[in-house]
């Protein structure tokens, strides 16, 4: 193997040759340069050196000692440290920055997010991240039904629902019937597994069981009547779109909650409006 073949990754390199601006590593005849600033104190020719290769801003391989926040066809959260007209640029702990190409991107991304990424080897030999990572998540996660979990959102679909890289490694959806709220991709989330899939996926849900919900949506429904001046514009009948827009919510669990309010006396139904009790 030549060193070509251990790009964007780490490996122990000889040291074959010193010169004036630093040392080269490999044998005679494949070699790759450490630059002086780089160079460990007190080593000589034949001594061993950790190193991580890449590519320098003139497409040139080159080492360094400097840890990398992600290697070859791993998993890791970059933050984005500028945009261009080709991509993103993400930090991963070296001089050059680390491009996101647009074609690579589930969701477009701004300078200051943190996306989950892995990093590949592009047709022109360059290293670069990409957010398309569903394939290279596992599916043996310790967790069981009704655990909870964290995890980032890495992808977000119209017709499946909102995808979630748990422990940024372990592959995991929540439904399109759990996806309530503003859920978006480089968003961190707490959520509940609602089962382990035969392939080793989770299905997982934002929402605690209902009982445990019901006060919470409560809450939110009570603060929201307040912003609207004591009276929502809208009754439990009120169209499914409208409800999950205004609060995030399922039809089901706005009627449980609205439900719960009633039966304490803190609200009272019209024909057009849920309105608070005064006190």
């Amino acid at each position: 193997m030549g060193l070509t073949d251990y790009l964007g990754k780490k490996r122990r390199l000889m040291i074959v040759k010193e010169v004036e601006f630093g040392v080269y590593l490999g044998n005679k005849d494949d070699k790759v340069l450490l630059p002086k600033k780089q160079v460990p104190k007190d080593v000589e020719v034949g001594d061993p050196v950790e190193v991580f290769l890449y590519k320098d801003s003139s497409d040139r391989l080159i080492a360094t000692t400097q840890e990398p926040k992600i290697t070859l066809d791993k998993l890791a959260v970059l933050k984005v440290a500028d945009t261009g007209r080709i991509g993103a640029f993400l930090d991963w702990g070296l001089e050059k920055d680390l491009l996101l190409p647009f074609k690579e991107q589930t969701a477009k991304v701004k300078k200051g997010d943190e996306v989950l990424v892995a990093l590949y080897v592009d047709k022109s030999g360059r290293l670069c991240a990409t957010m398309k990572v569903y394939e290279k998540l596992r599916t043996d996660s310790p967790y069981k039904k009704d655990d909870h979990v964290e995890g980032i959102i890495y992808e977000t679909s119209d017709n499946f629902g909102v995808f979630v890289a748990v422990d940024n490694c372990y592959s995991a959806l929540i439904p399109k019937r759990e996806a309530f709220g503003r859920l978006k991709v480089g968003d961190r989330i707490s959520a509940r597994v609602l089962k382990v899939r035969e392939d080793g996926k989770l299905d997982l849900s934002v929402r605690e069981k209902a009982f445990l919900q019901m006060d919470e949506d409560a809450a939110l429904i009570m603060k929201r009547m307040e912003e609207y001046g004591g009276k929502l514009p809208f009754n439990d009948k009120a169209d499914p779109e409208l409800i999950k827009q205004e609060f995030g919510l399922s039809k089901n669990a706005f009627k449980r909650a609205v439900g719960r309010l009633l039966k304490e006396g803190r609200i009272k139904i019209s024909e057009k409006n849920i309105e608070m009790k005064k006190k």
